[in-house]
């Protein structure tokens, strides 16, 4: 109890503690600006104990977001940041700002504007080929990443989380599917590594040493040849050289090709069926089960692969994936994790780290059902909080006690 709770350093920061609310994409922002309601969202979280909560998906360009109701990072967005961390700093709460691009994932029929990928790619989600960046645009890419880091500050943000992960644009370059390219950013590993690294120290010179810089690493796409581990230890080792960044997050998985790598538990297919529009409807009727594989779920689902890491590297690293109660974090703690990152525990009680100071034996509600991932187009939530279902009756306790953790 005391090492999870007692304050942490993370780069030039301290957090009250080492639990960090993960980035999940909350759908409370259907004009690309901070609503009331995502400054709630994150209250509430912070309310709740985390030691820092991160604002998801702040796309460093207009065409980089997954959906233009996402936050894209410029002058308009930043009085609605600072109220948001201001709400957050109320709390005794840190924030952290997740910056990136979604390149192939990226929904350009929505956004209206081109999606990007390394290589020449058909978007699914656009129905229509992808743009190909040269050279001259990387380094516009790159420019955006630190312009979306200096805004973060001004907007008072204590950290910024860069977006390596799920082959977003910088996850993509790691790819070796994905990535076809014939000059610097492709072909060998050091190639398709040299966009996420000039992206960090990018971002880090854009900050100076003010706040603190972490990435979100995948460690494996989890398709046929994706990025595996040992690509990504290698990948993680040049970061690490580079010095640009505070603390690696680990995850896993592709939100192109095999999205239930990270999530883990069953897979909500006839519920996202239902809420996608219907060309995309249709064709996730065809190719559901294989796009969403069912990984069952245990607590600390990635930290067999995370270890191979945590052997490897000096630099802190946070662990991701089934972490919700006291035991699975001191697991992380005596494997070396200097943090833990929740999402969906947090989702189902954002309270949970309160009870669990309370109540050292204290077990999250979340059954990993996962069907708060297609809530994700209505404001993301657990849809078994009866306090975010204005229509929903409550269940009887026998009903409530038979949804057990599976």
């Amino acid at each position: 109890m005391t090492e999870v709770f007692a304050p942490a350093t993370l780069g030039p920061i301290t957090l009250r503690n080492r639990v960090i609310k993960a980035a999940t994409f909350e759908g409370r922002t259907p004009d690309a600006l901070v609503t009331d309601e995502l400054i709630d969202f994150h209250r509430e979280t912070a309310a709740g104990g985390v030691g820092m909560t991160t604002v998801a998906y702040c796309a460093v360009a207009p065409g980089g977001r997954t959906d233009r109701h996402q936050i894209w990072m410029r002058e308009e967005a930043l009085p609605g940041l600072r109220r948001l961390t201001d709400a957050v700093h109320a709390e005794g709460a840190a924030a952290s700002a997740q910056i990136g691009h979604a390149g192939p994932v990226a929904n350009a029929a929505s956004n209206r504007l081109p999606a990007l990928a390394p290589s020449r790619m058909f978007s699914p989600l656009g129905m229509r080929p992808m743009k190909v960046p040269d050279e001259p645009q990387i380094r516009e890419l790159v420019t955006a990443h630190a312009d979306a880091a200096r805004l973060a500050e001004r907007a008072g943000f204590d950290a910024v989380e860069i977006h390596f992960g799920h082959n977003y644009l910088a996850s993509s370059f790691l790819s070796p599917l994905l990535n076809r390219r014939k000059d610097r950013y492709g072909g060998s590993a050091a190639n398709r590594a040299r966009f996420v690294r000039e992206i960090a120290c990018a971002v880090a010179e854009a900050v100076g040493g003010r706040l603190a810089v972490t990435a979100k690493l995948n460690m494996e796409d989890g398709v046929r040849g994706g990025l595996t581990v040992p690509e990504s230890l290698q990948v993680a080792a040049w970061l690490e050289a580079d010095g640009a960044l505070d603390a690696l997050e680990l995850t896993a998985g592709s939100s192109l090709l095999n999205p239930m790598l990270l999530f883990h538990g069953d897979a909500p297919r006839h519920e996202f069926a239902k809420v996608l529009p219907g060309p995309a409807r249709w064709g996730f009727r065809m190719v559901g089960r294989g796009f969403l594989r069912e990984y069952p779920y245990r607590e600390a689902y990635l930290l067999e692969r995370a270890r191979q890491f945590r052997r490897e590297l000096a630099m802190p690293l946070i662990l991701l994936g089934g972490i919700t109660n006291l035991d699975t974090m001191r697991l992380a703690m005596h494997e070396g994790f200097e943090f833990v990152a929740m999402g969906r525990a947090l989702l189902r009680e954002p309270n949970l780290l309160r009870r669990i100071q309370s109540d050292e034996a204290a077990r999250s509600a979340c059954t990993h059902c996962n069907l708060c991932m297609p809530s994700i187009y209505t404001g993301t939530k657990c849809v078994f909080r009866l306090d975010q279902r204005p229509d929903a009756v409550a269940l009887p306790d026998p009903v409530r006690a038979a949804a057990k953790p599976r």
